[in-house]
């Protein structure tokens, strides 16, 4: 026993009960409301799946989250029972508890509690319930004015499955899609699925599963790999979105139909915060985009996009970019000698910035000087990254003089400078004896500026 943690009577008789599943599986019919909740997450992270599954069938409140309960591979088989054994139909067994249970949420929420305060309303209450699904209980029994009692329940009667979704065409992701519809054609129309965090891996293998969402329910959505065409009929269906990701899209042209249909729907995406467009050419054309975006955007991401310089003098003068709180232009090669166009939006991003990524830009001692005086106007940054771009040491010294009297800057990922590569940027190439002593000498630089809360590494570290 944990002499800091010790158990408690009830601890203690939870355990005691669940070495015997066939004893705890037949007290739930008569055992307290109180009780559910902390057998529930003592059979959760024992494993218990028998015991789950028949914790589902009886479950004495509207709602049931994972909240959290740590959800790693060997719980998917947990997740699936509770799944299979989620009511949606009538008991057979008369004598059975009768089910209460209406939404099952399966997502991770450190925030989020096993079950919500009960309030007195007609309808199920639950703080974390479904809202724009159509087949939501909220929608439905809020037309209907369906009164839900426990002497006169009805069927079907809507139910909710909440679950973030990662599809990557594996087997689990095939066996999962194989339950669902399988769950589907079991309640008669009554399931309501809704996945607000959606991960795409390749689009084209993940249509069918696509197929029996609501897609007017996510809130966050990730797409790797796929045609601008099939991601602009998946957006289509989206009103809600607050943040995009999209890499790897395939297109033919900048100044073709498909591109123009692609922003007429990015256009009306009012509650976007986060924008990810990866490995995503626009050469020229940042505006276009930018031009649609709300101008409350937080974060930007643009890595591997070949932004010119004109993108940039651009994204220096929009208004979209004025309130973003992270901004990672990584793997964009700036060629060009003029950086007062980067340094003009970094001072209008003075007062807002937290994480700032320029990885792989190809930035020189020039560009720094540049950029030093704009870096240190920003005093909300936290973590700066501006990794394999061609530094020397006399440069990194001063960019570590200019940013230790940040006092919010925590977090710096520097590139090895050029002394230490016999040929730049080849990794193989770096002389390690020399590595070390910058490394020394930044640590006693910090030391010296009494920022022992601040982290200086390489991306070798």
């Amino acid at each position: 026993m944990d002499a800091k943690n010790p158990k408690t009577l009830l601890d203690l008789a939870i355990q005691s009960l669940l070495r015997n599943e066939s004893v705890a599986i037949q007290a739930l019919q008569d055992m307290p409301r109180v009780l559910f909740v902390p057998l529930f997450i003592a059979a959760f992270e024992g494993g218990h799946k028998n015991v789950l599954s028949e914790m589902v069938k009886v479950w004495p409140f509207h709602c049931l989250h994972i909240g959290s309960l740590t959800v790693q591979k060997p719980q998917h088989e947990l997740l699936k029972a509770m799944i299979e054994n989620l009511p949606v139909r009538p008991s057979k067994n008369s004598a059975s508890r009768i089910p209460k249970l209406r939404i099952l949420d399966l997502r991770q929420d450190n925030d989020c509690k096993t079950t919500c305060p009960e309030v007195r309303t007609k309808e199920p209450f639950c703080f974390h319930s479904c809202a724009y699904s159509e087949s939501s209980i909220l929608k439905i029994e809020g037309q209907n004015h369906f009164v839900n009692s426990e002497s006169m329940i009805q069927f079907p009667r809507p139910v909710e499955l909440l679950v973030d979704l990662s599809l990557d065409g594996s087997l689990v992701e095939k066996e999962f899609l194989v339950l669902l519809i399988s769950k589907i054609r079991e309640s008669i129309g009554s399931l309501c699925i809704c996945c607000q965090d959606l991960q795409v891996d390749k689009l084209s293998d993940s249509k069918c599963t696509l197929s029996i969402l609501d897609l007017n329910c996510v809130g966050q959505l990730s797409i790797d790999r796929g045609s601008l065409s099939d991601i602009t009929n998946v957006l289509s269906q989206m009103d809600h979105l607050e943040s995009l990701s999209l890499s790897k899209v395939t297109f033919r042209s900048l100044s073709g139909k498909v591109f123009k249909n692609f922003l007429g729907h990015l256009r009306h995406m009012n509650n976007l915060k986060k924008v990810s467009l990866s490995s995503f050419c626009l050469t020229g054309h940042l505006d276009r985009v930018l031009r649609i975006l709300p101008p409350g955007l937080h974060f930007l991401y643009l890595s591997f996009c070949d932004l010119s310089y004109r993108d940039f003098r651009f994204m220096a003068q929009s208004s979209q970019a004025f309130c973003l709180k992270m901004l990672n232009l990584s793997n964009n090669p700036m060629y060009w000698d003029d950086f007062e166009p980067f340094q003009t939006l970094l001072v209008n991003l003075s007062g807002t910035l937290r994480h700032l990524e320029i990885n792989h830009c190809l930035i020189n001692d020039t560009a720094i000087s540049v950029l030093i005086p704009a870096l240190i106007r920003c005093t909300q940054l936290r973590v700066l990254c501006f990794a394999s771009n061609p530094i020397t040491m006399p440069m990194l010294v001063t960019m570590m003089n200019n940013l230790t009297p940040l006092k919010n800057l925590k977090y710096v990922i520097y590139p090895i400078p050029v002394h230490c590569y016999a040929v730049w940027p080849f990794q193989g190439s770096i002389d390690r004896r020399k590595l070390a002593l910058v490394q020394l000498q930044l640590k006693v630089m910090l030391e010296l500026a009494e920022r022992a809360d601040m982290t200086w590494i390489t991306y070798l570290e």
